[in-house]
C-alpha cells in the first residue's frame, strides 16, 4: 500500500522550464548515484557532499532534479576537485535500507555530509539553483574567524557559545583538527582562532582551546585532551556547543523530530526560569548516561498549548514533564517528584523497557506503582504523540506510515 501523502503547492513556472531542459539533457551533470556498495566510500572521501534523497514517483522530486543538477554544474566550475564537493542522490524506492538508515520521511530531502558524517541540519532553503549553490559556497567558507589582536576577545558576544583556539602555526595538525570540528559545529558555536605572536600569551603550555560559555561572568573551560585526536576534540566541543537541554520551537520542531529520538520535555512558562534550572540540573545529574537515547527539551507552555491538551493539561498546570515517544505521550507524576533521587531516570528507563506503554494498557505491574500519571482509562491507549505528525514542508511529500494511522 502506497504511503499517504500531503501535497504542498507547486513551485513557480520556471521549474517547468528546468524540468524540460533536464528531460532533454539527462546526463549533463555529474550527479553520483549512491547505493549500499558505494555510499560509505564516496561520502567518507568527500569534503562536502549534498545528497538528494528522492523517489521517482514523487512529483516534487521530479521538479527538483533539473535544479539540483544545474546547481551541481555551477559548483563544479568553482570546485573542480572531485572530493571538494560531491552532489549525489539516492533512489529511496530502490534503496529503502539507505533511506531508513538516514531516517528519510519526506521526498525530496537534501542532507549535507562532511567527510562521511551527516550534519543534523538538512538543507531547508529555497529550491533554486542560486540558493543551493550559495548554500554550498557557505559550507565551503571558513567557519573560523581569525583574531588579530587579543583585545578582540574582550568584546565577544557573550550571549553566544564561543570556542577559541590558540595555535603556534596554521598548517599544524592541531589546527587542522580544530578546523574540521568547526566545519561540523559552526551552526552551534562561534569559532575563533589566533596564531603565532598574537596567540603566544595564551600558549603558555602549548596550543590551547578554550570554551567561553554564555554569560559575562561564566568561567572559561579548557580542553585537556589530545588536539590531534578528532574524536576526542569533537566530543568535547559538541558537549560545549550543543546544550544538554535544548528549547523546542515551531522553527526547529521538525528538525528535532528528524533526529529520531523520543522527547523528554519540560513544559514551563517562559519566565519560569527556576523550574527550567531544576530540570536542567536533574537531567545532568540523573540522565547524562541516556544522552543519545532521548532528547532533553523545554518548551513554552503558552506556545505549545496543543501538546498540553493531548495530555489534558493547560498552561495553568505548568510546569509539566512529559515524554513523547512519537507514538504516545506519558506524563511524569508530579513536578515536585523531580528532586527524588533516580525518579526522573526511572521514568525514562520505563519508556525504553516498554513499561510506560504496558501500564497504560493493563494497569500498574503487580508489585509496582504506576510511574506515569494515567491520563485516560487504563483500558484505552495513552494520548497520541503531538510531534510525530508535523505539518508538511513546502515542496515535499510527507510520508505517513500505516502504523501511524493506528
Amino acid at each position: 500500500m502506497r504511503p499517504a501523502i500531503f501535497l504542498p503547492p507547486p513551485d513557480p513556472g520556471c521549474v517547468l522550464l528546468l524540468l524540460v531542459s533536464w528531460l532533454l539533457n539527462p546526463a549533463r551533470s555529474e550527479i553520483t548515484s549512491l547505493d549500499s556498495g558505494n555510499i560509505d566510500d564516496i561520502l567518507n572521501n568527500a569534503d562536502v557532499a549534498l545528497v538528494n534523497f528522492y523517489a521517482d514517483w514523487c512529483r516534487f522530486s521530479q521538479m527538483l532534479h533539473p535544479i539540483f543538477e544545474e546547481a551541481s554544474n555551477v559548483i563544479k566550475e568553482e570546485y573542480p576537485d572531485n572530493n571538494q564537493v560531491v552532489f549525489a542522490r539516492v533512489d529511496c524506492d530502490q534503496h529503502s535500507d539507505i533511506a531508513q538508515r538516514y531516517r528519510i520521511s519526506k521526498y525530496p530531502t537534501l542532507k549535507l555530509f562532511r567527510n562521511g558524517m551527516m550534519m543534523k541540519r538538512e538543507y531547508r532553503g529555497q529550491r533554486s539553483v542560486t540558493a543551493i549553490a550559495d548554500y554550498i559556497r557557505q559550507q565551503k567558507s571558513n567557519p573560523i574567524r581569525e583574531v588579530n589582536d587579543l583585545e578582540e576577545i574582550k568584546s565577544l558576544d557573550r550571549s553566544k557559545r564561543n570556542i577559541i583556539g590558540y595555535f603556534e602555526q596554521k598548517d599544524a595538525n592541531n589546527y587542522k583538527t580544530f578546523e574540521r570540528v568547526a566545519n561540523i559545529l559552526h551552526d552551534d558555536c562561534v569559532f575563533l582562532s589566533a596564531f603565532g605572536p598574537v596567540s603566544k600569551p595564551e600558549r603558555f603550555s602549548g596550543d590551547n582551546i578554550i570554551y567561553k560559555p554564555p554569560g559575562e561572568n561564566a568561567p572559561d573551560m579548557v580542553y585537556l585532551g589530545s588536539m590531534t585526536n578528532f574524536d576526542l576534540t569533537y566530543a568535547w566541543t559538541q558537549d560545549k556547543c550543543v546544550p544538554l537541554v535544548r528549547e523546542i520551537t515551531f522553527e526547529n520542531g521538525e528538525e528535532l523530530t528528524e533526529e529520531g529520538l523520543p522527547f523528554l520535555i519540560l513544559f514551563h512558562m517562559k519566565d519560569d526560569l527556576e523550574s527550567l534550572e531544576k530540570f536542567q540540573q536533574e537531567v545532568a545529574r540523573q540522565l547524562i548516561s541516556e544522552k543519545g537515547t532521548i532528547n532533553f527539551l523545554h518548551a513554552d507552555c503558552d506556545k505549545f498549548r496543543h501538546p498540553l491538551l493531548h495530555i489534558q493539561k493547560t498552561p495553568a498546570d505548568c510546569p509539566v514533564i512529559a515524554i513523547d515517544s512519537f507514538r504516545h505521550m506519558y506524563v511524569f507524576p508530579d513536578f515536585s517528584d523531580l528532586a527524588i533521587p533516580g525518579k526522573l531516570k526511572q521514568f525514562v528507563l520505563d519508556l525504553h523497557s516498554g513499561k510506560l506503554h504496558r501500564e497504560f494498557h493493563h494497569g500498574p505491574d503487580p508489585t509496582d506503582v504506576a510511574p506515569g500519571q494515567p491520563i485516560q482509562d487504563l483500558a484505552s491507549s495513552p494520548p497520541e504523540s503531538s510531534f510525530q505528525k508535523l505539518a508538511p514542508s513546502e515542496h515535499r511529500y510527507t510520508l505517513l506510515r500505516e502504523k501511524d494511522e493506528l
